[in-house]
């Protein structure tokens, strides 16, 4: 074993739960991953934390055989907390995309801030994390007062491996109602339900929490003096190494697709169009809009997805094959439209997996329109490993330059940043994307646009 110090990221998504080892020159010494299922018995649909928790031990223990362990930073996916007392969880952790009672939503929107304190969007299901919070404390109220505090996700990991109590800024940014990222501090939901002193005290999403705790070291076979971050909200990870200026705007590609426009002013935010502020690390407002193209992408695709060629683009343009929004059931500019096929189906799973690239790119290119991005667009996360999706949006934004990221995970590059400071400068290596030659995409983009009026 190297005793060289090296960085543990937990990274927990909404589709999958990685675990990478990096060691202190950014090198990827080893991952492992396992999908983020969803438990639908009992009081709610829920995540299944214990079986998590379980899989994160054993990978520890494996991993603590192939490096010096220095610091441990929980990334996670947004919209979800845990109630807590000083113990363990006093309900479950509340998966997002759980539909909620029609009667909350309407007592819900009595009382949630304006869009113009939060600049958070009213989103379907649990999206809002006010919303879960309103729906838990009426459903459950025994529970829900039994709760010393609330924990943002990134936070309630860092708690169990390290006792320490923290909030921090990515998470309460992250379309929940309970922040105002122009003032930079908690909304007027919060004060009027109450909720304040739940909140321990904001930390950095650097910060060091503590050490691990020594049942933990004992368990996994880490160092003792592993130390826990207070940890981040995934798509903020993913933009921490853009936060010095020389690029414009950052697609981040997953589950959801998010744009971020560091140059947009917040008042040019629409929320019917599920555009939104999100606070970065620094505690800095960006103007965001988004949709759940991986989820979108994959429905796609299918569920044998074969890689495309520029002959099945064509096909695809040539053909008029159209598909319209949206093909999954949260968030996006186009919420609560069924996605639909418009002409000739598809053939081959080749020319799906073609429609699901160029339809991933319209939306893209309709979310950096829609928030005016100007300069460099940076690329990152899964859709970067498609060669074609890239190549299909330079041809779509003609005149603007995409870079695309050398690395799919920025989400694991943004918690390695964490631990080895935010002022180190980290190497953005990237290729800039070259436009297919496409006949008629142009055209094909303008009657897409038509059909989705």
């Amino acid at each position: 074993m190297t005793e060289r110090d090296a960085t543990l990221v937990l990274d927990i998504g909404k589709t999958n739960c990685k675990l990478t080892l990096i060691d202190v020159d950014g090198a990827t010494l080893a991952e492992q991953r396992c999908p983020n299922a969803i438990l639908y018995e009992g009081q709610y649909p829920h995540h299944d934390t214990e079986r998590i928790w379980d899989w994160m031990l054993t990978t520890c223990r494996a991993f603590a055989k192939i490096a010096k362990v220095g610091a441990i930073v929980p990334v996670t996916h947004g919209a979800t907390a845990a109630l807590v007392n000083s113990k363990s969880l006093v309900l479950p952790v509340l998966d997002y995309e759980s539909t909620l009672p029609e009667q909350v939503n309407a007592q819900y929107g009595e009382v949630r801030p304006p869009f113009e304190e939060t600049y958070s969007p009213a989103l379907a299901a649990g999206l809002n994390l006010g919303r879960q919070l309103e729906w838990l404390s009426t459903r459950f109220p025994t529970e829900f007062g039994r709760a010393q505090y609330i924990l943002m996700y990134p936070q309630y990991w860092a708690w169990r491996l390290s006792g320490v109590l923290a909030s921090e800024v990515t998470s309460l940014g992250c379309h929940t109602d309970l922040w105002d990222p122009k003032r930079q501090d908690y909304s007027s939901l919060v004060a009027q339900r109450g909720w304040r002193e739940l909140f321990p005290p904001i930390q950095p999403a650097s910060a060091v929490l503590g050490a691990l705790l020594p049942e933990l070291v004992a368990l996994t076979g880490l160092p003792a003096d592993c130390k826990v971050l207070c940890g981040i909200h995934d798509s903020n990870a993913s933009l921490l190494r853009y936060l010095d200026g020389n690029v414009g705007a950052v697609l981040s590609t997953g589950t959801w697709v998010i744009a971020a426009s560091f140059g947009t002013p917040l008042d040019a935010l629409c929320e019917r169009a599920d555009m939104l502020a999100n606070t970065n690390a620094l505690g800095e407002p960006v103007a965001c809009m988004r949709f759940m193209g991986g989820r979108e992408f994959g429905v796609l695709a299918g569920p044998n997805p074969e890689m495309c060629t520029l002959q099945d683009l064509q096909h695809i343009i040539d053909e008029g094959i159209f598909a319209l929004p949206c093909f999954a059931q949260s968030g996006g500019p186009f919420s609560g439209r069924v996605g639909s096929i418009t002409g000739p189906r598809p053939r081959t799973a080749k020319e799906w997996y073609a429609l699901a690239t160029i339809y991933t790119a319209l939306m893209s290119d309709y979310c950096l329109e829609a928030l005016n991005a100007r300069g460099v667009v940076a690329l990152e996360g899964s859709f970067s490993v498609n060669p074609h999706f890239p190549a299909v949006l330079a041809l779509l934004r003609q005149g603007q330059k995409i870079v695309v990221s050398n690395d799919a995970n920025g989400t694991i590059c943004g918690g390695w940043k964490l631990h080895r400071q935010l002022a180190i400068s980290v190497a953005f290596n990237s290729i800039e994307a070259q436009a297919l030659d496409l006949v008629g995409l142009h055209d094909y983009q303008a009657r897409w646009r038509v059909l989705l009026d």
